[in-house]
Parts: C-alpha cells; sequence; structure tokens
C-alpha cells in the first residue's frame, strides 16, 4: 500500500490536474453531451467529486454534513447499491447546478477530505477506497478529454481546445513481428502496486507459437485500406458490424474530413492535415477486426498482448484485443458499491489494453484492462496486429 503521506499528495495532485484539463473551457461547453456515451465536463467534475463525499465522508468522517442533499441524484453514474440518480441521457439537462456551484462542491469536499486525512490515521481498508477515488478520478480525466474532443469535434466551426496533448505521436520503430513461442504464461497483476480487481486473480494461460507487431497501423497504412474498398467489402466485416456500417454510413475514422481532396484530422488543436505516420485513432473494434482480416491478420488476445508488451511501446493508443471481457479465474466482486465497478459490466464488451495519449500520469501498467463495447471509438483506440 502507498504511504499516507503519498496518498495524500496524490489525491491533491489529482484534484487539481481535473481543473486544469478544464481550464481552456468556455462557460458553454461544460454542459453539451451530444450523445449518450458523451458526459458534459461538468458532470464529470460533480461526480469525482461525489465520489469521495459518498464513499469516504458520509460514512467516515464524524459530523461529516452533505454539501447540498441533491448532489448524490445528480452526479451518481451507474451505482444501485447507493440509490436513485438522474438517468445518463438527461445529464446534458442539467443546466442547474451551475458551473461554479459544482467548482464550490469541489472545493468544499477536497477541503473536507484534507481535514479528514490530516487529523487521524486511517486504516488500511479506507486507504484502498481512497486509492480507488484517485484513479476513478484519472479514469474521468481521460473521458473529460475525449468528451471535451467529441464536443468541440462536433461545432461546425471545429473550435480549438488547446495545445496541451500531442495527439499524433509518430513511432520510430521499423515494423517487424515479435515471436511468441508456444507455452504457459502467467498472466494478471502482481506485486503492492495499484490494480483494479478486474485484473486480480494472477493465472496461467496456455499460449500458440504466435507473432505479435512492435508498431502500431498507421493512418497511412489504413488510407490504404480504404482506398483498397475496405469499407465496401462485406467479407471482411462480421454481420453485426455491417449492418452498423450500413446504418451510420460509416466509411472513415472518425473525426477524419475530406478537404479539398486532401483528408484532414479534427484535433484538440483545431482542425490538421492529417499525419499519415501516426498511429491510426478513434477506430471501433469492428473497424479494427475488418482492417486486420483486409491484412490476412487478426487482433492479438489480450495474454498474447500482456506476454508480449516489454518488447514494445504502448502508450499512445488503447489497443483492441480480441478478448471478450471476462473475469479471471477465482474473480469475486468486492462487497457493496465498490463491487459495481467493473464486474457488472463484463458482458458484451471487448478488452483494450495499454493506454492513450489521454490517459492521465500515474495511471497505466501492463495488466491495465480496460473495456468498451465494439461499435465505440471516441476514445484514443487503435490497432495492433496479431497473426
Amino acid at each position: 500500500m502507498i504511504q499516507t503521506q503519498n496518498l495524500f499528495s496524490l489525491f491533491l495532485e489529482t484534484r487539481q490536474h481535473t481543473e486544469t484539463l478544464c481550464k481552456p473551457l468556455e462557460i458553454e461547453d461544460y454542459v453539451v453531451q451530444p450523445i449518450v456515451d458523451v458526459s458534459p465536463p461538468k458532470w464529470h467534475l460533480g461526480h469525482t467529486t461525489w465520489f469521495f463525499e459518498e464513499f469516504i465522508l458520509k460514512p467516515h468522517k464524524p459530523g461529516y454534513r452533505l454539501f447540498h442533499k441533491d448532489f448524490a441524484f445528480v452526479f451518481n453514474s451507474y451505482y444501485e447499491t447507493v440509490g436513485a440518480r438522474v438517468l445518463r441521457t438527461d445529464r446534458g439537462n442539467l443546466s442547474r447546478p451551475g458551473v461554479t456551484k459544482v467548482y464550490d462542491y469541489r472545493h468544499y469536499v477536497t477541503t473536507e477530505l484534507k481535514e479528514f486525512l490530516s487529523t487521524r490515521d486511517i486504516s488500511e481498508e479506507l486507504q484502498e477506497v481512497l486509492l480507488i477515488g484517485i484513479h476513478h478520478e484519472k479514469q474521468h480525466q481521460e473521458l473529460l478529454l475525449t468528451d471535451i474532443k467529441y464536443i468541440l469535434g462536433n461545432n461546425p466551426l471545429f473550435p480549438k481546445y488547446g495545445d496541451s496533448l500531442l495527439e499524433n505521436p509518430t513511432q520510430s520503430a521499423t515494423p517487424s513481428w515479435i515471436p511468441i513461442s508456444e507455452g504457459v504464461y502467467e498472466i494478471g497483476h502482481t506485486g503492492n502496486g495499484f490494480s483494479y480487481d478486474n485484473e486480480g486473480g494472477r493465472h496461467k494461460v496456455y499460449l500458440h507459437d504466435s507473432h505479435i507487431m512492435n508498431t502500431l497501423v498507421t493512418n497511412r497504412d489504413y488510407l490504404q485500406f480504404m482506398e483498397a474498398g475496405g469499407y465496401e467489402d462485406h467479407t471482411l466485416w462480421h454481420a453485426e458490424a455491417w449492418d452498423w456500417l450500413q446504418q451510420n454510413g460509416i466509411g472513415k475514422p472518425m473525426y477524419w474530413h475530406s478537404i479539398g481532396g486532401q483528408w484532414h484530422q479534427y484535433t484538440l488543436q483545431g482542425l490538421q492535415p492529417l499525419t499519415k505516420d501516426a498511429p491510426v485513432c478513434h477506430i471501433s473494434y469492428y473497424e479494427a477486426f475488418a482492417y486486420a482480416q483486409w491484412k490476412e491478420c487478426r487482433l492479438p488476445t489480450e495474454f498474447e498482448w500482456e506476454t508480449a508488451q516489454d518488447q514494445f511501446n504502448w502508450g499512445s493508443r488503447w489497443e483492441w484485443t480480441e478478448s471478450a471481457y471476462l473475469p479471471y479465474p477465482g474473480y469475486e466482486k468486492p462487497p457493496g458499491a465498490i463491487g459495481e465497478y467493473n464486474g457488472k459490466f463484463m458482458v458484451n464488451q471487448k478488452v483494450l489494453r495499454g493506454g492513450s495519449v489521454a490517459t492521465s500520469p500515474k495511471h497505466t501498467r501492463a495488466t491495465y484492462r480496460n473495456f468498451f463495447q465494439t461499435n465505440l471509438r471516441w476514445q484514443f483506440t487503435g490497432i495492433r496486429l496479431a497473426k
């Protein structure tokens, strides 16, 4: 377990970073919710605050007074255990409480928690809840950036957010295949560092001889797929994915725009000419699978990825795997509301590995198991091939 003083510093650093991410926003940007998957920035600010209030201050700080009696209803996300909540689809309807009030809420809870942590020794169990709350906020920092990008990227003026994030780093390695030898490998988190419950249950898996690419698929690579008619060839796609293409008119990655015969990409720096040597981004599992089919390859399993990850650079894109998001052997959901954090989502999702340019500092590790539905692509998701 991390030392209490370091935990305290990590808490303060994390709280400040969330607000730093919001500094470039106009007041109107805080409330917009273009689609159900995107939450308004104001809601993220409140929800990450509510987590600390609900799971630490309310049950553990003597005499704690709620900032506002309705904020648990407004800022609960999906925790059935702790009561009613505003429907996810309705978060953008919350013009009140105003942004200033939400910041007041943040500062109130941060101050109360600072006082709580500085005046008593807290149990190891409570330290674990605090650490989950910190990493929960780090998750929402990445969601903030991806949601802000969707909000601004669907504004007809394509406004610039800022220059703090280099979205399209190029890769220095020469593409080559990394062999994975047939055998038994151990998978899952080990050691004393932070991990989520879905990473636990270290266990053995058997892998066949295989290969995994040391680099990610680039925009240039993906353009070749598009120009070869990849979006028109039904043989490359799952039936469900083909229906998705037809119903939504999908024919290119999210945020790509053809202007005057040249491809451009909306980034948080605004609309930019496509960086062809950067890893392709904002790709659904459906598209990743079809591209792999076109290359006569496949996506790696999460076990192949974890086994080989120390032999390639990762962290610029969340990488789709061919693994369904399922519990490891011996997995048990923690009791109470914290048990709703991961286990209830282990159905109809694919595992992503690695991290992205938007992932917050001190929040990545080789065993991290992210997960999303197969059609989603507003996150910084990319493709690594295997065979």
